[in-house]
This record gives structure tokens, C-alpha cells and sequence, in this order.
């Protein structure tokens, strides 16, 4: 149980696993998951590296160029928390929702291209796509929320369409929703996501 976070317990058996932007915490994200599911488990995490003191879940080379080998890396390691967090708080591995905007949403999607079954859907804020070249992960029949920015100046249009390619072509049921808001999260976004999650989970 290496990674800070904060385990709140909920009323059924679904568990939202947070995952915070670059230089956010732990706390950040705790208002979206009452958006999205009140009900649930909340699993929030801080990611483990630190970028001139800004919090982050894995490190990057420049803005947009990530680390790879420090992706895959700590990838595994949000991975075997997540094994270790089920034991210690008693919930359903396989009942977790990834919920991640920007850095933590790329982490989230690097859970769905590294390992078969390691969530049981998932919300990504502006997520990039984590690696190219790979063979993702079988996600068949997993529901997967984009949401993304046409005017996003940190993650392009395009690489929201090479996301949903990757995965759709892993067999994930994927549904994009696009706003002109820049990176921004906004509220009728995350109103969005709550609306699609009550449809496909």
C-alpha cells in the first residue's frame, strides 16, 4: 500500500478509483465521483512522482512525450495497489471504475493497454493515448467514457481518435464526447460521463 489515498466506503459494491491531473491530489477528484456514482466505494489516489513538485502518476520526457519505461513501471505498481487495496478494504477487485482526467486519465487508460481485466469500465477526462505501437490488452465489452476537448491545446483532437481506435479495436465499447472548452474539465462534461455510466454500469 505504497500509494497515498483515501478509501471511503459506499453503500454498494461498485469502487471508483480517482485519479487526479498533473499537481492535483488525492482530494481533487472527490466532487466528480459523487457526480458520477454517490453510492459507491471511493478509492482516490496520488500518484507517486513528483514534477518540480507537482504530483503526477508516472513521469514525462516534455509535455506530451511521456516516459515510457517509467510508464510501465508504475503502471504495474497502480495495478498490484489496486490487488492490495481490495484485500485490505474488502471490496471487488473486479467491480473498479477507473475515473481519471489528464495525467490520471492516461494512467487509467495504460491499466486498459497493459492488462486484460484490470478495471470494470472506465471515465477518461482528456485522456492521450498512453503507447503507440503495442497490442492492447483483450477489453471485450468493456464500457469506456471519453471525454475530450476539440480545441484541446494539450491533448489534440487526434489523439482522442487514436485512443478510441486503440481500444475499440481491443473490443471495448467506447463512447467519445466532445466539448469546446480547451483541457478544461467541465461540469456538463462530468454530467455527461454520470448519465453514460448510469446506461453502461
Amino acid at each position: 500500500m505504497n500509494m497515498k489515498h483515501i478509501f471511503q466506503k459506499g453503500n454498494t459494491d461498485r469502487v471508483l478509483l480517482l485519479l487526479h491531473g498533473t499537481g492535483g491530489t488525492e482530494q481533487d477528484l472527490l466532487p466528480v465521483g459523487k457526480m458520477i456514482d454517490p453510492d459507491a466505494s471511493v478509492l482516490s489516489v496520488r500518484g507517486n512522482v513528483s514534477e518540480n513538485g507537482m504530483p503526477r502518476f508516472f513521469r514525462r520526457l516534455r509535455e506530451g512525450v511521456f516516459d515510457e519505461e517509467d510508464l510501465i513501471a508504475r503502471t504495474k505498481e497502480l495495478n498490484e495497489f489496486l490487488d492490495e487495496a481490495s484485500v485490505e478494504y474488502g471490496f471487488d477487485r473486479d467491480n473498479v471504475v477507473a475515473v481519471g482526467y489528464s495525467n490520471g486519465a492516461n494512467i487509467a487508460g495504460s491499466l486498459l493497454f497493459h492488462y486484460e481485466k484490470s478495471l470494470a469500465g472506465a471515465v477518461l477526462h482528456h485522456p492521450m493515448v498512453p503507447r503507440r505501437g503495442i497490442e492492447v490488452a483483450n477489453q471485450t465489452g468493456l464500457p469506456v467514457f471519453i471525454g475530450a476537448g476539440e480545441n484541446d491545446p494539450i491533448c489534440p483532437a487526434q489523439e482522442t481518435k487514436d485512443l478510441n481506435d486503440y481500444l475499440t479495436h481491443a473490443g471495448a465499447n467506447v463512447t467519445v464526447h466532445w466539448e469546446r472548452m480547451g483541457h478544461q474539465l467541465t461540469e456538463n462534461e462530468v454530467k455527461t460521463a454520470a448519465t453514460w455510466y448510469k446506461e453502461q454500469l
